[in-house]
């Protein structure tokens, strides 16, 4: 695995627990945020062939 697809895979597992977490909390806007940021990351993933798999969010 390249460092492109490490580094890619690790920023949609720690956004989907920054997303879980604010969901837990409550809090609103953060959710919105984090989910934006997990779109755009499948984007990427996706654009560039990189298999995400099934995700727990």
């Amino acid at each position: 695995m390249d460092a492109f697809t490490a580094g890619l895979l690790q920023r949609i597992k720690t956004t989907e627990s920054d997303l879980s977490r604010a969901r837990d909390e409550g809090d609103d806007f953060l959710v919105e945020v984090e989910q934006a940021e997990l779109d755009d990351l499948r984007r990427l993933a996706a654009e560039h062939g990189v298999e995400v798999g099934a995700t727990s969010v």
